[in-house]
C-alpha cells in the first residue's frame, strides 16, 4: 500500500481564505488584478459569499439574455403580458346632446353627406369627416397594429387624422376634444377582422394621445350598441332610424343615377356638378325635415338637363366583393368607379339598401330553419321562450321589413327619375348560389358574391363582374380565389376579375384591371355591332331617330333589358320604330295590347289553381293569422312603440358594411 497522505490542517476561520480547501477559492490571478485595480481581496467568509452572489447574478443575467436572444432566433417566445382594452365605458349623457359632436363615415360620400343632415334634423350634432385618404392610411399605419386589412388602416387614420387636426391645426385641447366629440361608426361580427375594429379604434386612438376617445357602434347586428357596455345615451326612436333610412336612400338612388348618367355624359365633368347641387338639396330637405320628395323632384330637373349620348358602346361591369373595399370611393380602392369610366365602363354599383335586404334575410332564414328543429336553441337568434304564434310573428316582421324597405326605395327612385331599376330577390340569388355555396356560411358578402356573377352571366346583367376586397380578406378571398374558380368554368366565357386592395400599389392593381376590361371593351362593341345588323339599321339612322323623337335620348330614359350593353339595348328598343310608320306603330301596340290580355287569359285558370293551393297550404294560415296579429300590435299599440324593433331591425348595419364589413370590413 502506498503511503498515507498527511493529514490536512483544519484552517484557520480567521486565517486567509485562499489557505481554504474551498472548490470556490477565488483565482490568485484574479486576486491580482482585483488589488491592482485597487479594490482589496475579501478576506472573511462573508465578503467571500457577497462577491460570489454578485459573480451568481451576472452570469444568471448573461444566461437569462442569452435564451432569450437564442428563443427569438428560434421563434420559441414567451408569453408576453398584452394590453388589454380599460378604456373608459363610452356613456353618451342625455344632457351631452347640445354640446357633444357625433363624427360619421363609413359610406359613400354622398350617404355620409346626407347622414350627417338627417341626424342634424333630429336634433344632433353630426360632422362628416370625409372620405379616408392616403394620409389617413399613414395615420392608421402608424398608430394601428400590423397585419391589418386596408379598411381598418382607412378607417381608424381617418379618425386619427381628424382629431389630430382638431388639436395641432385648430388648438383644441385633448380633453375638449375627447369631451366634446364622438365617433359614430359601423360595427360588426363574423369570420373577418370587421369584428375586430373597435379594439384597433381604441389601441390607436390610446397610442395617439387620445385616450378614452368614445367609439359609438352602429352593430350589423342588434342595433345600436356602444363599443363597450350596452347602455346608450343616444335615444333610438323611430324618428332616429327613419332619418337615417332615409339618408341612405336618398344617398342609394342619387349614386344609382349617376352611375348610370356619366359614361355617356356629352360635356365631361357635369354630372359631378349635377350630383354635387342635388347633395346640397337633399341635405336641406333632411336637415329641415321638409317635403323629401319634393326634393328629389327637383333633382330629376337637374340630371334631365345632362345631354347624353347612350349610342356610345360601354363595357358594363358589375362591382362585388367586400362591403367596404366596393362602397369606398377614394383612395381606399385606387378610386376605382372612377377609373373604371375612364377606361370605357359603365359601373353597376351594390347599393346599401340591397346590403340591409341581405340582413333582412338573414333573420328570416334563420329563423325558419330554427323553427323546424326538434328543440329551440339559445344561440344569438335562437327560439327559446318564443310561442309559436312569437316565431311566426318575427317572420311577419321580416316580411314586413323586406316589402317595407323595398316600398320606401321605389318611392325616393320614382321622384329622381330612377326608373327600371330592380333591387335583388334574395330567395333567388340564395338558389342560384346554393349549389356552389352553403347558405348559411356568413362573412363578407356570404353567398351573394356566387349569385350575383351566375345572375350576371345567365341574364346577361354585365360583361364583366368585378370582385373588389382588401388584401387578406379571409371571408371574400376564400369566395373569389376558391369557389369563383368552379363557377366560371362550369359557365364559359364568363369575365370574372378577382382583385385586392392593400392602400399601395396601385399600378400592379389598374394593370390587372385593364387587362379584364380590355375583353369587356370587345365584348360590348361586338354585342352593338350584331345589334345594328340584327335589327337592319345603321348608327346613322338610329341617331336621326333620337334627334327627331327627344325622349329616347333622355338621360333618365332607359330601354328595356334585352343584353348588357345599354347602347346595343337602345337599338332594339327604337329599330322597329324607325321601320315601321306611325300607323303601322299604333296597330303593333294595339295588337301587343290584345296579345298580353289573351295571355292572361290563357293564364287564369293555372294562376286559380295556384291560389287555391296556397290557400290551403297550413304554412299560409299561419302565416295569415301572424300578420294579422302583427298588424293588431301596430294598430293597438301605436306605431312609435310597436314599429321600434322593426326600425332597429332595418337600421342594423345601415352603417356597416356591411366598413364596416363593416364597416366591409
Amino acid at each position: 500500500m502506498g503511503a498515507e497522505r498527511p493529514p490536512q490542517s483544519e484552517p484557520n476561520a480567521s486565517g486567509p481564505l485562499y489557505e481554504r480547501q474551498d472548490p470556490m477559492r477565488l483565482d490568485p490571478e484574479k486576486e491580482a488584478r482585483t488589488a491592482e485595480a485597487g479594490v482589496s481581496a475579501p478576506k472573511t467568509q462573508a465578503e467571500h459569499e457577497a462577491l460570489l452572489g454578485d459573480w451568481r447574478a451576472d452570469l444568471e443575467s448573461e444566461l437569462g439574455a442569452w435564451e432569450q436572444a437564442e428563443r427569438e432566433r428560434l421563434g420559441m417566445r414567451q408569453a408576453r403580458r398584452q394590453w388589454v382594452d380599460e378604456m373608459l365605458t363610452p356613456d353618451v349623457k342625455r344632457e351631452e346632446r347640445a354640446t357633444v359632436t357625433l363624427l360619421v363615415s363609413g359610406l359613400t360620400a354622398a350617404q355620409d353627406f346626407l347622414v350627417e343632415g338627417a341626424l342634424r334634423g333630429v336634433g344632433y350634432n353630426v360632422q362628416y369627416i370625409g372620405t379616408p385618404d392616403q394620409a389617413g392610411l399613414q395615420a392608421g399605419k402608424e398608430f394601428g397594429n400590423r397585419g391589418q386589412c386596408n379598411p381598418t388602416y382607412f378607417t381608424v387614420g381617418n379618425l386619427l387624422k381628424h382629431l389630430i387636426e382638431l388639436r395641432d391645426v385648430h388648438g383644441m385641447s385633448t380633453e375638449q376634444i375627447i369631451r366634446d366629440y364622438v365617433f359614430f361608426t359601423a360595427g360588426a361580427c363574423g369570420p373577418c377582422r370587421f369584428g375586430m375594429y373597435v379594439t384597433e379604434y381604441r389601441k390607436a386612438l390610446r397610442d395617439s394621445g387620445f385616450d378614452g376617445f368614445r367609439v359609438v357602434l352602429f352593430q350589423q347586428q342588434g342595433g345600436l350598441a356602444q363599443a363597450t357596455g350596452e347602455e346608450v345615451g343616444i335615444e333610438l326612436s323611430p324618428k332616429f332610424f327613419l332619418a337615417i333610412i332615409q339618408a341612405i336612400a336618398a344617398g342609394d338612388v342619387l349614386n344609382a343615377l349617376a352611375y348610370r348618367i356619366r359614361p355617356y355624359e356629352v360635356n365631361p365633368g357635369e354630372t359631378f356638378r349635377v350630383v354635387e347641387e342635388a347633395k346640397r338639396q337633399l341635405y336641406r330637405a333632411l336637415q329641415t325635415r321638409s317635403n323629401i320628395f319634393l326634393a328629389l323632384w327637383k333633382c330629376r330637373k337637374l340630371f334631365e338637363a345632362i345631354p347624353v349620348d347612350r349610342l356610345r358602346p360601354r363595357a358594363k361591369v358589375s362591382i362585388i366583393g367586400e362591403f367596404w373595399a366596393m362602397t369606398t370611393e377614394g383612395d381606399g380602392n385606387y378610386h376605382l368607379q372612377k377609373f373604371l369610366e375612364q377606361e370605357g365602363g359603365e359601373n353597376d354599383i351594390q347599393l346599401t339598401t340591397a346590403w340591409l335586404l341581405y340582413n333582412i334575410w338573414e333573420v328570416e332564414r334563420d329563423t325558419r330553419v330554427r323553427r323546424d328543429l326538434r328543440q329551440a336553441d339559445s344561440g344569438p337568434r335562437g327560439l327559446v321562450e318564443m310561442s309559436a304564434l312569437q316565431v311566426s310573428k318575427r317572420l311577419a316582421m321580416m316580411r314586413l321589413a323586406d316589402k317595407g324597405l323595398r316600398l320606401m326605395f321605389e318611392a325616393f327612385a320614382q321622384p329622381i327619375g330612377l326608373t327600371n331599376y330592380h333591387l335583388p330577390n334574395m330567395d333567388e340569388i340564395a338558389d342560384v348560389a346554393a349549389p356552389y355555396y352553403n347558405n348559411d356560411l356568413r362573412g363578407g358578402e356570404g353567398h351573394m358574391e356566387v349569385g350575383k356573377l351566375i345572375y350576371n352571366v345567365v341574364h346577361a346583367k354585365s360583361h364583366m363582374t368585378l370582385s373588389v376586397k382588401p388584401f387578406g380578406c379571409m371571408p371574400s378571398s376564400g369566395v373569389s380565389d376558391g369557389v369563383q374558380s368552379l363557377v366560371t368554368s362550369r359557365f364559359p366565357g364568363t369575365i370574372y376579375c378577382p382583385v385586392e386592395t392593400s392602400g399601395d400599389g396601385a399600378t400592379n392593381f389598374y394593370s390587372r384591371v385593364q387587362m379584364y376590361m380590355f375583353k369587356a371593351r370587345i365584348a360590348a362593341d361586338q354585342e352593338l355591332q350584331d345589334t345594328y345588323a340584327a335589327c337592319g339599321v345603321t348608327e346613322a339612322e338610329v341617331r336621326a331617330f333620337l334627334a327627331k323623337y327627344p325622349k329616347y335620348a333622355s338621360p333618365l330614359h332607359v330601354p328595356p333589358h334585352v343584353g348588357a350593353c345599354t347602347a346595343a339595348n337602345l337599338v332594339r328598343e327604337v329599330a322597329p320604330l324607325i321601320q315601321q310608320g306611325r300607323a303601322e306603330r299604333a296597330v303593333r301596340a294595339t295588337r301587343a295590347v290584345v296579345e298580353q290580355f289573351a295571355t292572361r287569359v290563357r293564364e287564369a285558370p293555372a294562376l286559380g289553381r295556384k291560389v287555391a293551393t296556397w290557400m290551403r297550404d297550413p304554412d299560409t294560415h299561419v302565416r295569415l293569422r301572424a300578420d294579422v296579429a302583427l298588424v293588431q300590435e301596430l294598430v293597438q299599440g301605436g306605431s312609435r312603440d310597436a314599429l321600434a324593433p322593426l326600425l332597429r331591425k332595418l337600421g342594423a348595419g345601415s352603417l356597416a358594411v356591411p366598413p364596416t364589413q363593416s364597416p366591409g370590413a
